[in-house]
Parts: structure tokens; C-alpha cells; sequence
């Protein structure tokens, strides 16, 4: 066994959300004196910006960085987010809520939803969202962090952020920084291996600076510039599940509801998003180029705007999917280097937080064994086609007919792995969440019923609990959440009193 084989220098390629995530991580953690981290990236280069919108899970991310959150929203022109509205996508007019928190409380050994499909099944209760605090609370634009209050909703709030994605990375930069991360501009104009093992050995920027290293993490964007031009890595296509491979983005002057949700709104040929946030809204519109011209979904998206636009309309181009492998040899890929799917179900920067989590799991030494490696790209491959599922379940759970970029959604053929969760829900409505995929059952729950699937039956046992004392129970439960939204502040209130940019 090898005393101290650890490595000296850490190279990031690229710069943006993922390159400065992942910086301050090793910032954060690497603190031995011993392996240096350095991040190049060139301002002349963009970034493509995605991920405004978060799911909770970021708040492990904060807390692991040690952040003062009042600090990180302000800094980031933040709002808060309860969940996502999904409107006109089981049918035109139709609308739900995907809330973060649960539903109802915990029932004995079966599942809440359970016992909402009973009711509803006896015809007295349609409302899923008047059993969810969050649903309740973004409905009337209210928001509250949770007081730790035992035996209450207000105990357990769960939440994430809509933030500025440039403030974000500047935000982190700053972190890293202040941790020892040194950051060299410049743009790559080469890459060397070892000529045995292919291993990147170091880049050579335009300048002529060599920077080596023993540990490259590519977060250089769609290109892949280690991952794939470099290793020739491999890329799994997804695109005959997800049409979309265009989004249109621009942002525009605050205007309509700021409540504390991301709406995501079902077109003709793909979705829009709308991201409130302190100082502006970010609107986007992914679509699918074999339904809709580039042209034509720009001016739609104009034309849907809250408020004057605040630049020209961005274009950004992708194929979903991911890279065969997201660690080959001695470059991991993180973030859109390692694949990217729309940012339906705000899951972009999670896939970023993910991969560095991971990483950080399984960091290697100089000697880069294989089965950890390999493990790596197990559980990645698993989070990024469980997400695949979850999404693609918006597509194809569906009645809309009225273009043929729906009429084939509605028709294909999905993976085993989304039928199989759909065929176990239509059963007896069950949900079972696998081997710590990132969706809980709640999410699953709250999507399969706001998109129309409808099971043949309950759980019976939910028969053991009486119909008039389920009445009774479920009536209880809804009135306490109705009392428990009606004493916190409205969204902005909060924002003003606690972590207001603007003021």
C-alpha cells in the first residue's frame, strides 16, 4: 500500500454553474495544504445559463459549504420556490401543482395517497393540493422557512431557490477564491495524453501557459472539450423520448403573479418556463426544431412575456442525453460536459450538485483504480435515467392531441422502467421509490395525478379505517393546513424582512 499517493493538482476546464459548484466543493473540502485546485475558463467563452430554478435538494449543497442563506439569496437577486405549476399539459386548461413538501401526514404504515384515492374514489374530494402545505401556501403566494415546530406543518417546510445563474457563479467563485481555488483565464488551444494510458496529462492554452494536472473535471459545456473531443467518450441519445432540442431564453421586466413557483405551461411544440425572481423574470421555450422553426417559437415566446424584454432572445441547442461514461480515465465530466436533459423538472444544477457529490465519495488517488471508477458511472448512469423517466412521463401521460408533436408523445413506446412505474400505479395506485432515485413518491404521485392516470383501485388497507372516520381524518388533516398557510407572510414580505437585494 502507498503512503500519502494523493494528488497535487486538480485542473477544472471550464467555468459557469458547474466548473464554480464543483470549485468550491474541493474548496471547501481540500484544504490539506497539499493538492491544489485551479479552474480555467475565458471570458470570451459564454455560458448557456441554465438552471435558475432548483429543486430542495440544493439546500444540502448550501449547508455542505457552510453558506448563510439570507446572504446567498441576496447576493443571487434569489426568490423562493415551493414547487412547480404545470399548466396545459394533461389537456389544454387544465392545470396542477408539484409540490416539494408532502402530502397529508403520515397514515400507519400506508401510504397518505392512499387514502386520498379512496376518497376520491367515494367522490368527495378532487383537490390533491388542499392536502399539501406547499401547494396551499404557493396558491396564495406565501412563503415561510420551517420553524421546527413539532407535530405541525410549518415544522418541515421544504423549499429550494429561483436564482440569477451569472450572480450564482460569481457568488461561488468568490467562495472558491477565499478558499485557495486559483483562477486562470485563458482558452484552451490544446490537450496532451499519455501516450500509454491516454491519460490528459495537462492543456496548453492560446497563451502558451501548460497548466498539468493529475485530476481534469471538464465542465466545458455540450462540447465535452476532454470528455468527448478528447476520449471520444460516447454520447446515449435520448432524443426519441425527448423531442426538445432547442430552447429560446430571454429575460424580461417583473410583471404578473410572484408567487413562489416555477410555471411550466405545455405549447404546441415543446413548454415554456417562467422563473420570477427579485429583479426580473426568466422565460424560456423549449421546443422540438421538427415541429417549429426557431423563428417562429422565439416570436411565441415574445409574444407570451409578463414585461418588457430585458435583452435579445438567447438560442441554445442541445440533444438530450448523457456521455456513456461521466469518468473516464482521469477526467469527470459535471454538468452539461456529462449530458443534459430540459430543465422540465428543474433538475439541472442537482445533476451538477450530484456529480460532485458523488466525486467527492469516490475521490481518487494518483492511482485512479477501476472499480471505483466504475461505480461511479453506475450510480450516475442510474440518476441521470431515472430523471430521463420522470420527465418523459410528462410527455407521454397525456390527452392532447392537437399537433403532431403531441399526437407522437401521447403514442410512443417508453423505457421499462417508466412503464413498469406506471402499470404498479394503475394497479392499486402504489408508488415505490427505487434505490434513492431522486423523485420521491410524493413527486411521482403528484404528476401521474395531475396528468390523468387514473388507477383501477386503493391499497386496500385502507379499508381497515372506517369510511366516516376517514371523512373525518382527511377533513382534519386539510383544516390544519388551510390554519397553518394562513399565518405565513406572503412570498415578498418574507424576501423584504429577511434577504431583500433591492432595497
Amino acid at each position: 500500500m502507498k503512503i500519502d499517493n494523493r494528488l497535487d493538482h486538480v485542473v477544472i476546464v471550464g467555468g459557469g454553474t458547474a466548473g464554480w459548484m464543483t470549485a468550491a466543493a474541493l474548496g471547501r473540502f481540500l484544504k490539506d495544504g497539499r493538492t491544489r485546485v485551479t479552474l480555467v475558463e475565458s471570458e470570451a467563452i459564454g455560458t448557456v445559463g441554465v438552471g435558475e430554478s432548483t429543486i430542495p435538494q440544493i439546500n444540502m449543497f448550501n449547508r455542505m459549504l457552510g453558506l448563510d442563506e439570507n446572504e446567498f439569496v441576496r447576493k443571487t437577486k434569489a426568490t423562493f420556490k415551493l414547487g412547480i405549476d404545470f399548466v396545459d399539459w394533461k389537456q389544454i386548461g387544465h392545470s396542477y401543482h408539484h409540490p416539494f413538501g408532502p402530502y397529508g401526514v403520515d397514515m400507519e404504515a400506508v401510504s397518505f395517497h392512499a387514502y386520498w384515492l379512496k376518497l376520491r374514489a367515494m367522490g368527495e374530494d378532487h383537490d390533491l393540493g388542499a392536502y399539501s402545505l406547499n401547494t396551499v401556501a404557493a396558491r396564495q403566494s406565501r412563503f415561510m422557512r420551517p420553524n421546527g415546530q413539532a407535530n405541525s406543518p410549518l415544522g418541515s417546510i421544504a423549499y429550494a431557490f429561483q436564482f440569477d445563474a451569472g450572480l450564482y457563479a460569481q457568488f461561488l467563485r468568490d467562495y472558491a477564491e477565499a478558499r485557495g481555488v486559483t483562477r486562470q483565464e485563458g482558452k484552451i488551444a490544446s490537450v496532451q495524453q499519455n501516450g500509454e494510458t491516454g491519460f490528459v496529462t495537462s492543456v496548453t492554452l492560446e497563451s502558451g501557459q501548460v497548466i498539468a494536472g493529475d485530476l481534469f473535471i471538464d465542465c466545458s459545456g455540450f462540447r465535452g472539450l476532454l470528455i468527448e473531443q478528447t476520449l471520444k467518450t460516447g454520447y446515449d441519445d435520448w432524443s426519441n423520448w425527448l423531442l426538445n432540442d432547442r430552447a429560446v431564453a430571454v429575460p424580461c421586466a417583473l410583471g404578473g403573479s410572484r408567487a413562489p413557483v416555477t410555471r411550466a405551461t405545455a405549447r404546441p411544440a415543446g413548454w415554456q418556463w417562467r422563473i420570477p425572481l427579485q429583479h426580473r423574470l426568466g422565460n424560456g421555450y423549449a421546443f422540438s426544431s421538427a415541429h417549429i422553426s426557431e423563428d417562429e417559437a422565439t416570436a411565441d415566446l415574445l409574444a407570451r412575456l409578463d414585461g418588457e424584454p430585458l435583452a435579445d432572445p438567447r438560442l441554445i441547442k442541445f440533444t438530450a442525453g448523457r456521455r456513456l461514461k461521466s469518468w473516464n480515465k482521469n477526467v469527470v465530466a459535471i454538468g452539461l460536459a456529462a449530458g443534459f436533459m430540459e430543465p422540465l423538472e428543474s433538475q439541472s444544477i442537482h445533476l451538477i450538485q450530484v456529480g460532485i457529490s458523488r466525486l467527492l465519495a469516490m475521490f481518487p488517488d494518483r492511482d485512479f483504480r477501476r472499480p471505483d471508477i466504475d461505480r461511479y458511472n453506475r450510480v450516475m448512469r442510474f440518476e441521470y435515467e431515472t430523471i430521463r423517466d420522470f420527465l418523459i412521463l410528462h410527455f407521454k401521460a397525456t390527452t392532447r392531441n392537437d399537433t403532431p408533436y403531441w399526437d407522437y408523445l401521447r403514442e410512443m413506446a417508453i423505457p421499462d422502467y417508466l412503464a413498469d412505474k406506471i402499470a404498479v400505479f394503475e394497479s392499486y395506485g402504489r408508488i415505490f421509490r427505487e434505490n434513492e432515485e431522486l423523485f420521491n413518491d410524493t413527486s411521482w404521485f403528484a404528476v401521474m395525478v395531475g396528468q390523468g392516470l387514473a388507477p383501477k383501485g386503493y391499497d386496500p388497507m385502507v379499508d381497515v379505517m372506517s369510511n366516516d372516520a376517514l371523512r373525518r381524518r382527511m377533513a382534519e388533516i386539510k383544516a390544519v393546513i388551510a390554519r397553518s398557510a394562513e399565518v405565513m407572510p406572503s412570498h415578498l414580505d418574507f424576501i423584504k424582512a429577511n434577504c431583500d437585494a433591492m432595497g
